[in-house]
């Protein structure tokens, strides 16, 4: 079962070139912050700027840096599936664990489409797959119908699931099988998601205020939902902010400004964050700091 709080890591730059010793830092900090696992090359990893040799170096540096001690699933999804599957071979000498593939974006695909697509996916690899089903990115929703019929694929394992509608989510909540992990992708719902039954979160704001986010979870393995709740209450004004323009700038912007990156610097068409979030930002760090 793929459960707990697993992180989309950022790709650090400096320079327009990838910071490998900012992120190898970034790695061993989250570790220690007791996270459960880590998702490379996601879209809050900037994935589609980064060119294959720079794709190879981020997994097998991140693969030798953890070293076992959590789960690597590595993004690999697209909207052509056999530029997908050749992805998956050529990534395939890395010793990551799984892979989190996104529903095919744009060209907006059939159901029957996207089962397809999934099942041709799953046959191209012997590693565990984590499917991302996010609409309001790629056009296209993955139903829970199909999703369901997916997850009776042998390793296909579980969802990310930011569907962006509760209801769907807690529909299949109440109706996947026991042994599929539901991951909710939607930070601001970890929180109800959780309460709802799902095993974890895959959570771009878990970079701040990380501990916090580790607490939910653990006490809802505790069934404490009253200090799951308490824990929760300092992340409600941060999450939206995180988002309030395009990820993982604010995010970027609020490591570097604690030291842990060397730059906030994103790849185009990602620019900074404006002059107004950076201000609401920084007085979420003084206020931490002052804590």
């Amino acid at each position: 079962m793929i459960t707990g709080l697993w992180l989309p890591i950022i790709t650090p730059f400096k320079d327009g070139a990838v910071d490998f010793k900012s992120y190898e830092r970034l790695i061993e900090h989250y570790l220690a912050l007791g996270i459960d696992g880590l998702f490379p090359l996601g879209t809050t990893g900037e994935s589609p700027t980064l060119d294959a040799a720079e794709i190879d170096e981020l997994v097998e540096r991140t693969v030798a840096t953890v070293a076992g001690r959590v789960p690597v699933f590595v993004g690999v999804g697209g909207n052509a599936t056999a530029k997908v599957e050749k992805e998956l071979k050529r990534l395939e000498r890395h010793a990551c664990e799984g892979i989190v593939s996104v529903c095919p974006y744009y060209n907006r695909p059939s159901q029957d489409g996207l089962l397809a697509h999934f099942r041709a996916v799953a046959a191209a690899t012997d590693r565990d797959v984590l499917i991302y089903n996010i609409p309001y990115r790629t056009a296209v929703n993955l139903a829970n119908d199909s999703l369901l019929e997916l997850a009776e694929v042998k390793n296909i394992v579980g969802v990310k699931d930011s569907s962006g509608s509760i209801a769907q989510s807690l529909e299949l909540l109440a109706r996947k099988p026991a042994d599929f992990s539901v991951l909710t992708g939607e930070d601001a719902l970890y929180f109800t998601m959780m309460a709802n039954g799902a095993e974890g979160g895959i959570l771009a704001a878990s970079h701040i205020m990380t501990e916090r986010f580790v607490e939910v979870g653990r006490r809802f393995a505790g069934n404490d939902v009253v200090g799951a709740r308490a824990a929760w209450a300092p992340l409600v004004p941060l999450v939206p902010l995180l988002f309030a323009e395009a990820n993982p700038m604010p995010i970027k912007y609020l490591l570097w400004r604690q030291g842990l990156i060397s730059s906030p610097e994103c790849r185009l068409p990602l620019t900074r964050i404006s002059d107004g979030l950076a201000r609401r930002l920084d007085a979420v760090v003084e206020k931490r700091l002052a804590a």
